[in-house]
């Protein structure tokens, strides 16, 4: 009577442990997760190869993307000339021959002339200005209309900061001085210097070393100590001229074709934006610091530091501030463009007058 119940659960615990070794209906698999589509882009700039500072950049800014993106969307970078010529760059974008380009704004004027608001304004905004203007005060949403037509999203992509007032091959001591110069400044700034009697020619930038050189022209503007010093125009040219009245500031562009954008998945669109935003701080810390190595550099090479005359700089105002009224009166959108413009720098200058040029004054 004792070993009956113990025999019983023996038998259920057997029981039991047969029926927990059946084999279990197998678990449905999860589909598989179709892999993330990958983009594969051409940039086209108006830069020579590894150009330091404004070629460079084009090429961080592709690394960056790439590496944001985790090879997702990868991008091959031309200099100007190897796909098309420098100064085409908006063109080829338009169109679709790449996908983004990498310029300045002014390079396209004949073709869309309010994109000269978009680089620099003689005596106008500095780069943080310009930069607030595009980001917070309504300059972003203008510049995309003037390029909507074309089917290119512009974006910033970097700022080079105040240029210098140019080279040249004689010394600028009265406002006749000036006229009669052939001088390679495009832009804004080159209308002004026509009215004042100049000759100008727009040439990209890997032409200009050659032209001053050999007097084609007598006098060019270009960037600043950092880049002017990689071109060697201190060995074409003796006098250096400041300050860059042209050029306060100048935004370089990150040109995107508009059907190639809407093609990225959100992530990818997001990525090339704030890929952009980086490179833009990036090239305003490589000139600051690179800057002022070079212009050391030039003075030891013996270049010399000129400052262009309170009435030649006089001159050049007011002939700025009747081309810009020009070019407002070209079009009601143009007419928006300087409005606004205008509204922003007097807004900013009241407290800029008080903090920055302070410093600047006591250091």
């Amino acid at each position: 009577m004792i070993r009956r119940p113990l025999l019983l659960a023996s038998a259920l615990l057997a029981a039991l442990g047969l029926s927990g070794c059946k084999e279990e209906p197998a678990a449905p698999q999860a589909a598989a997760t179709p892999a993330a589509e990958s983009f594969q882009w051409k940039m086209v700039t108006a830069w020579p190869k590894n150009y330091p500072g404004l070629g460079t950049a084009a090429e961080r800014l592709a690394e960056r993307v790439k590496t944001m993106s985790n090879g997702r969307l990868s991008i091959k970078v031309y200099a100007g000339g190897e796909l098309v010529p420098p100064l085409e760059v908006f063109d080829a974008v338009s169109r679709g021959t790449a996908e983004l380009g990498h310029g300045a704004a002014y390079y396209w004027k004949g073709k869309v002339p309010a994109a000269q608001f978009f680089t620099a304004v003689p005596f106008g905004l500095s780069t943080s200005e310009m930069n607030a203007w595009l980001s917070k005060g309504g300059g972003q949403a203008l510049w995309d209309e003037a390029y909507a037509p074309y089917g290119v999203k512009p974006l910033v992509v970097g700022n080079t900061g105040m240029q210098m007032g140019g080279w040249y091959n004689k010394e600028i001591n009265a406002l006749d001085d000036l006229k009669g110069l052939k001088i390679r400044m495009p832009g804004l700034g080159g209308e002004v210097l026509s009215r004042l009697g100049a000759t100008t020619v727009n040439l990209p930038g890997g032409e200009v070393f050659t032209a001053l050189q050999t007097n084609a022209i007598d006098a060019t503007d270009w960037v600043s100590p950092y880049n002017d010093l990689a071109f060697g125009l201190h060995k074409a040219a003796k006098f250096y001229y400041y300050p860059g009245w042209q050029e306060p500031q100048a935004v370089l562009e990150l040109l995107i074709n508009q059907k190639a954008l809407d093609s990225l998945p959100a992530d990818l669109q997001a990525i090339l934006t704030e890929a952009a935003r980086a490179a833009s701080q990036d090239m305003l810390d490589d000139y600051v610091y690179h800057n002022a190595l070079a212009l050391a550099e030039l003075k030891q090479q013996g270049t010399l530091l000129k400052r262009f005359p309170d009435e030649v700089l006089a001159a050049m105002q007011h002939e700025s501030t009747l081309v810009l009224g020009e070019l407002a009166a070209q079009s009601e959108l143009n007419g928006r463009i300087w409005a606004s413009m205008q509204a922003f720098q007097a807004q900013v200058s009241q407290m800029h007058q008080v903090s920055e040029k302070e410093l600047y004054d006591w250091r």
